[in-house]
C-alpha cells in the first residue's frame, strides 16, 4: 500500500487501533477490523472469507472518544438519502455495487433499518466507495442519476435484487437504461445526468468521504457517530442502533 494511502487508512483506525483483524466493541456497536490490507486483498478476503477474518474480540480504553458525526451531511436536498433531517440518530453506509457483503446487508439488514427511519428515529445516508473499480463507478453513477428522479432505493435494490450482486455483464450502460425504464424513470435524463460532470463530481466526493477517514474496505458505516466495519448481523445493528438511541435521548436531557 502506498505510504499516503496508508496514513489516510490511520485517521480511521488511529482513536481505537490496537492490532489487525479485530472486531472492536464500542458501547454496544461491533468494529470489524480488517487490518493490513489494500482494496484489492480487502475484496479477496471478504469473498474468501464467511467470518470476515475475524480474530478477536476486544474493548479499547478509549471507545468514549470515537466521534465521527462530522461525517453526517443532513442535506434534506440529498437525492441518496432517506429518513428526517433532524432524525436523533444518523447512519452513513459506506458501499460498492460489486460488493457480495453490502447485497447481502443491503437484503438482511437494510429492511430492518428502514423500520427506524419509518418510526422518525433514523436518517439513513448512502455512500459509495468503488473500490472494485469501473463497474462499481458506472452503478455508483446511475443510481444517483435515478436519485435526481427520487428513485435512488427502488434502483439500489433492482442492483442488489434479492441480495446478489450483478454480474459483470449486467452492469454494463445498457443494463442500468434498462432498470431505469422498468422503473419509470425519464431515461434520456437518466443518461443524460448519468454521464454528467456535476454526478461524477459528486460521486467523487462521497468516496473520498470514505477513503479520507480511512475506509477502504466494503461495507462500512457510521452510526450515531461509531465507526463499523463489515456486513455484521442484523442483531448487531438492532442493538447499536438501539444504543445510539439511548445516548441520543441522553444528550437531549442533558441540554434541557
Amino acid at each position: 500500500m502506498p505510504e499516503e494511502l496508508a496514513s489516510r487508512r490511520n485517521l480511521w483506525l488511529l482513536p481505537i487501533l490496537i492490532g489487525t483483524g479485530v472486531i472492536v466493541v464500542l458501547a454496544g456497536v461491533f468494529w470489524l477490523v480488517i487490518g493490513g490490507s489494500d482494496p484489492e486483498s480487502s475484496a479477496e478476503t471478504e469473498q474468501g472469507n464467511s467470518d470476515g477474518g475475524v480474530v478477536d474480540i476486544v474493548e479499547p480504553e478509549n471507545s468514549d472518544q470515537i466521534d465521527l458525526t462530522h461525517v453526517e451531511q443532513r442535506d434534506s436536498s440529498d437525492p441518496l438519502a432517506i429518513g428526517d433531517v433532524d432524525a436523533p440518530v444518523t447512519l452513513v453506509v459506506f458501499s460498492d455495487y460489486q460488493c457480495p457483503y453490502c447485497a447481502n446487508w443491503s437484503n438482511a439488514t437494510l429492511p430492518v433499518m428502514m423500520e427506524y427511519v419509518a418510526g422518525g428515529q433514523l436518517r439513513i445516508e448512502w455512500r459509495d466507495l468503488n473500490v472494485y473499480g469501473d463497474l462499481s463507478e458506472r452503478a455508483s453513477k446511475a443510481s444517483y442519476a435515478a436519485g435526481l428522479q427520487d428513485m435512488f432505493w427502488e434502483f439500489h435494490d433492482e442492483l442488489f435484487l434479492d441480495g446478489e450482486i450483478r454480474a459483470e455483464s449486467q452492469l454494463t450502460e445498457e443494463a442500468m437504461l434498462e432498470i431505469a425504464e422498468g422503473l419509470g424513470l425519464d431515461t434520456e435524463q437518466f443518461i443524460e445526468d448519468m454521464r454528467s460532470d456535476v454526478v461524477d463530481e459528486q460521486i467523487q466526493a462521497n468516496e473520498a468521504l470514505g477513503t479520507d477517514l480511512g475506509a477502504y474496505s466494503t461495507p462500512a458505516f457510521v452510526l450515531g457517530g461509531q465507526p463499523m466495519l463489515g456486513a455484521q448481523p442484523t442483531n448487531v445493528f438492532v442493538d447499536a442502533m438501539d444504543n445510539a438511541l439511548s445516548d441520543a435521548h441522553d444528550d437531549e436531557h442533558d441540554d434541557e
